[in-house]
């Protein structure tokens, strides 16, 4: 079935009108304020208090990359902070969805590093079922001969 010259003429230019419409709601959507922005830290502005609100990273690594910054100059890309002592392939694997080499530190507080090395001692201690003192004598009640 083929469409009349006039007929395509006016259906082509409201479908095209259409889809790109629908473009502009996608890209709308995607930088729309209300959503809340990423929580990242700059590691090429960040002080040591920033840096060890990274998970995994304390004190003495925040400062650790602090002086690397200082003396090698700014991180080009996320995956230079691997060359700090203390950061290897799954540290950074932790610490990527937090970092940026530019723009603004907008990570807030502390993240925690759940689940990256398993339960903690708590944790398990807590699941475990209570130890029975070591000299208790456990007692089968066996039925009696007669009855």
């Amino acid at each position: 079935m083929t469409l009349r010259p006039l007929a395509r003429t006016l259906i082509v230019p409201v479908l095209g009108l259409s889809l790109s419409a629908l473009g502009a709601t996608r890209s709308a959507t995607k930088t729309d304020p209300t959503e809340p922005a990423k929580k990242v830290v700059n590691i090429n502005t960040a002080t040591t208090a920033e840096l060890a609100r990274l998970p995994r990273v304390g004190e003495k690594l925040a400062q650790r990359i602090v002086d690397h910054r200082q003396k090698q100059g700014a991180f080009r890309r996320a995956e230079d902070l691997m060359e700090v002592k203390g950061v290897g392939e799954k540290m950074f694997q932790t610490l990527k969805p937090y970092l940026a080499v530019s723009g603004t530190t907008t990570l807030a507080e502390k993240v925690g590093s759940k689940g990256s090395r398993g339960a903690s001692k708590a944790t398990v201690k807590a699941a475990r079922p209570a130890k029975s003192p070591k000299n208790a004598k456990t007692v089968t009640p066996y039925p009696k001969e007669g009855a």
